[in-house]
């Protein structure tokens, strides 16, 4: 009965250790913590962890990096062109939603532009992205919705 507690210890080190070996810490933030921890005999000590601190692939710009006018890719380029009068012809998102999400589209797609891993398969995204909003079109066309003549004093 003595090497059942010590068998049981070593099924939940192992299953621990499974389990930490299946960990994708690219899903985590990347993070640092430090803390003072004090134990029960009065003795102070000080530990730092930075455990998620990996980063499988190269950070994207920052904000405060200046995006380009237009991503250099003319399948995305095109896509950001009729974004705003496609969406607005599908119908697929309130009309006061639609420039909050051509702004966060456009700077998502200028910044993955920068990033040289991402930009290679930006090409197929964008045309991926134009695909399904011309099915969502049901034959419609993008052109911009005219304005509704204003009327004049002259008839």
């Amino acid at each position: 009965m003595t090497r059942l507690p010590s068998c049981l210890a070593l099924l939940v080190l192992a299953g621990g250790l499974a389990l930490a070996g299946c960990n994708d810490s690219n899903t985590r933030p990347t993070s640092t913590t430090s803390g003072t921890a004090s134990s029960s005999s009065g003795s102070t000590t000080s530990r730092s962890a930075s455990a998620t601190t990996r980063t499988a692939a190269k950070p994207r710009p920052s904000r405060t990096e200046a995006l380009p006018d237009q991503t250099g890719i003319p399948a995305c380029d095109n896509y950001l062109a009729t974004y705003i009068a496609c969406h607005q012809a599908a119908g697929i998102y309130p009309p006061d939603q639609i420039e909050g999400r051509y702004e966060a589209m456009r700077e998502g797609l200028l910044k993955d532009s920068l990033d040289p891993d991402i930009r290679p398969q930006l090409g197929n995204r964008c045309t991926s992205l134009a695909n399904q909003l011309h099915q969502a079109l049901h034959g419609k066309s993008c052109a911009t919705q005219p304005a509704a003549p204003a009327t004049s004093g002259s008839r």
